[in-house]
C-alpha cells in the first residue's frame, strides 16, 4: 500500500487538481514545485491569490476584470460604444485587445450554450447584453453593430446563430468573426494577425429586421 503523503500536500495537490487543463499529476509536480522553491516564493503567491479575490471584480456592465464597478474599457471615453463584441470569457478581451482592431465595448458571456452540459441562455448573461441594446436606443450612441466574438466550434457556432436572431430582431446589424480563424480553434490562441484579419472579414448572419 502507498504511503499517504502528509495531509497539507495532498489538500495542496487536491485544489490544483480542481483549476482547468490541470490533471492529477501535473497538480503533483507543481505542489512538489512549491515544496522545493523557497518560502518567499510561496508566499508571493499566496500573497497574490488573496489579492486578486479581494481586489478584482467583474464588471458590472460588460463583465471583464475590474477593480472597481467598471472596468478600463467601458470608462474609456475614447472606444466606440455603438460597436460590440460578445465574447464567451473575460480572457477572450484580452486575446482582442492584444490585436488592437477593435476600438468598440465589449459583452462577456460568461460561457456559451451547450445542451449536453446542460448550459442554456438563462446561464449565460445574455438578458443583460439584450438590455445595453435596448438602453442605448434612447441615448445620442446607440448601438449600431453587434461583433460576434464567441469561438469557432459547435457550441460557439450555436451561441452565435441564437444571439444573431435576439439581436437582428431589435434591427441592429450582427455580423461573425471571418476568415483567419481556424474551425474548432479558440481566440485565446489566436494570434494578432489572425484575430485582425478575422475582424476585418468579418460576415453578417442575418438582415436586421426594421
Amino acid at each position: 500500500m502507498a504511503e499517504k503523503l502528509p495531509d497539507p500536500l495532498e489538500r495542496l495537490i487536491h485544489e490544483l487538481s480542481r483549476l482547468p487543463t490541470i490533471g492529477k499529476k501535473s497538480a503533483q509536480r507543481l505542489a512538489f514545485h512549491l515544496l522545493k522553491a523557497p518560502d518567499q516564493r510561496a508566499r508571493e503567491l499566496a500573497s497574490a491569490l488573496v489579492d486578486v479575490r479581494e481586489r478584482l471584480r467583474f464588471c458590472r456592465q460588460c463583465g471583464f476584470i475590474a477593480e472597481g464597478d467598471l472596468c478600463s474599457i467601458c470608462t474609456d471615453e475614447r472606444r466606440d460604444s455603438t460597436l460590440f463584441s460578445v465574447v464567451e470569457e473575460p480572457f477572450d478581451v484580452l486575446a482582442l485587445e492584444r490585436g488592437g482592431a477593435f476600438k468598440g465595448l465589449y459583452h462577456v458571456l460568461m460561457g456559451r450554450l451547450s445542451p449536453l452540459q446542460g448550459i442554456t441562455p438563462d446561464d449565460l448573461q445574455i438578458a443583460s447584453l439584450l438590455a445595453r441594446i435596448d438602453a442605448s436606443k434612447t441615448t445620442e450612441s446607440p448601438v449600431r453593430e453587434v461583433i460576434l466574438a464567441t469561438n469557432p466550434n459547435v457550441d460557439g457556432d450555436a451561441t452565435a446563430l441564437y444571439l444573431s436572431r435576439l439581436i437582428t430582431s431589435r434591427g441592429i446589424s450582427c455580423t461573425r468573426l471571418g476568415l483567419g480563424l481556424a474551425v474548432g480553434s479558440s481566440l485565446e490562441f489566436a494570434d494578432e494577425l489572425t484575430l485582425r484579419q478575422a475582424l476585418d472579414s468579418r460576415r453578417a448572419l442575418e438582415k436586421p429586421m426594421p
